[in-house]
């Protein structure tokens, strides 16, 4: 009788303060963070012998990508390869965010040095290997997305289960009204990687209501049913993220349905969504920044949910301004191949990377401070800033010819919804077993390696045998 009179989580609010009051760590820390993650994918791609093949991936006429890694291994060299990759990717990520975290900028540099001498060694190897890749860069340019996509879900997976545990720095876990971390950056990634691969970044302004209605209805279901399983088992959640009933799901959600209401095209979409960023700012500066950040709320399903709702206009022009960048960067070249090449994507991708890390420190000193809770303008260039820092350093996987994209990465992207829709179910079991404020330090480190393996045998199985969660 004892034993059902228990809550199912009764550290619940300690762990609550665990995750409460934090300011983040710099943005300069930011930036070396997000030299580090795909530095450690492309030393792999140009380390890898066994791609030789050539890519596995094809397009059809819409030039959407299509990948079926299975067809070229049998069942033991596919295990071997994803497993390889494992280790030289995953691994060390997770080491990067634990163990390795006080060393962040002696990585970053040493990376940077490799990455340099890599590139300097292969090009006095091969000196015409750039005509070759340019030939194919319209293919190596959706590639490179491929492979930001998958590292921005793999590191929002690591992170939410990290962030439970002493051995992730709190400097690391999402701020509480301001400053700059590595987990403020999932939902508007989340929101970047999702825009710029979209159908309206590809030119199609077509609104067809029914299928609108169809894409951000699983979105709708999936908030709802973490709202009520988060609520059924008592689960600790920190109201100041978005409310007491409104979550990442919903957010994604709304703006989904509000990019379709306005068909724009993407040419203007950046225009449009920085007006939309300059009111809502101007709003903020004006007296609502003190209300959303004030805690008290009222009874009213608006004062209970102010920052989820509120916000939903910064994630909203962020996803416009990305829109433009998507159709300009990879997409316009359909109608300008000279426009496409490898090289002035890249080149296009690092003035724009700098334009953004240089906007976010004139905003958060002279305007207002970064901010997720509120999703203001800092915020908005500060997520678009590292996230094309991070295409950047991918993008110069193609440089070097062959070798991309890993198996590891073709895997994860035949399921990135599942995959992180497991990778959610795997944090909350986790924690309602597990005690993971009190665990040391080596069993955290074996806990998050072995739920990386887990999560890394999903994908690999449901790849191999040709299974895709999709809506």
């Amino acid at each position: 009788m004892d034993l059902l009179m228990m809550p199912l989580n009764p550290r619940k609010l300690l762990k609550e303060e665990f995750v409460s009051n934090l300011t983040g760590s710099s943005m300069l820390e930011i930036a070396a963070l997000s030299v580090i993650v795909p530095t450690f994918v492309v030393l792999r791609q140009w380390s890898s012998s066994c791609y030789k093949r050539g890519h596995a991936m094809t397009k059809d006429a819409s030039g959407k990508m299509h990948d079926a890694p299975s067809k070229c291994y049998d069942s033991y060299n596919f295990a071997v390869q994803v497993i390889k990759d494992f280790v030289f990717v995953i691994m060390p990520v997770i080491c990067a965010f634990t163990v390795l975290a006080d060393w962040t900028y002696v990585l970053a540099i040493i990376l940077i040095l490799l990455l340099l001498f890599c590139i300097s060694a292969k090009r006095l190897i091969s000196p015409g290997v750039n005509a070759k890749v340019e030939q194919h860069s319209l293919l190596s340019l959706r590639m490179s997305i491929l492979s930001y996509r998958v590292a921005m879900v793999v590191v929002t997976c690591l992170c939410i289960l990290a962030v439970d545990f002493k051995i992730f720095p709190r400097r690391y876990a999402k701020t509480e009204t301001y400053g700059t971390s590595l987990m403020d950056l999932g939902v508007g990634s989340f929101v970047v990687a999702n825009s710029l691969v979209s159908r309206q970044a590809r030119g199609d302004l077509f609104v067809n209501w029914k299928v609108t209605l169809r894409s951000a209805s699983p979105l709708v279901l999936l908030g709802a049913g973490r709202l009520v399983s988060m609520a059924g088992v008592n689960y600790q959640v920190h109201v100041g993220e978005y409310g007491v009933h409104w979550n990442f799901f919903f957010t994604l959600a709304a703006v989904s349905l509000l990019s379709s209401i306005i068909p724009i095209h993407p040419k203007y979409c950046g225009i449009f969504g920085a007006v939309i960023l300059v009111v809502y700012q101007v709003s903020l500066i004006y007296g609502l920044n003190g209300y959303l950040l004030s805690n008290q709320r009222g009874l009213h399903i608006i004062d209970q949910n102010k920052e989820g709702l509120f916000s939903i206009f910064g994630y909203w022009g962020m996803y416009m301004i990305s829109l433009q960048l998507g159709y300009c960067i990879f997409f316009a070249s359909a109608a300008s191949p000279s426009a496409g090449s490898s090289q002035h994507a890249r080149t296009r991708v690092w003035i724009l990377c700098i334009l953004f890390w240089f906007l976010t420190v004139i905003l958060d000193k002279h305007v207002e401070r970064v901010s997720r809770r509120m999703c203001n303008l800092a915020y908005v260039t500060f997520v678009l800033a590292q996230n094309l820092q991070v295409l950047s350093v991918l993008m110069l996987s193609d440089i070097i010819s062959g070798q991309r994209p890993l198996l590891l990465e073709e895997v994860f992207n035949c399921n990135l919804l599942g995959t992180f829709l497991l990778a959610n179910v795997l944090t909350g079991i986790i924690n309602l077993s597990f005690d993971t404020l009190s665990a040391a330090s080596a069993v955290a480190f074996v806990v998050l390696v072995g739920y990386a393996l887990l999560l890394t045998a999903f994908a690999s199985t449901a790849s191999f045998h040709g299974i895709k969660l999709k809506f």
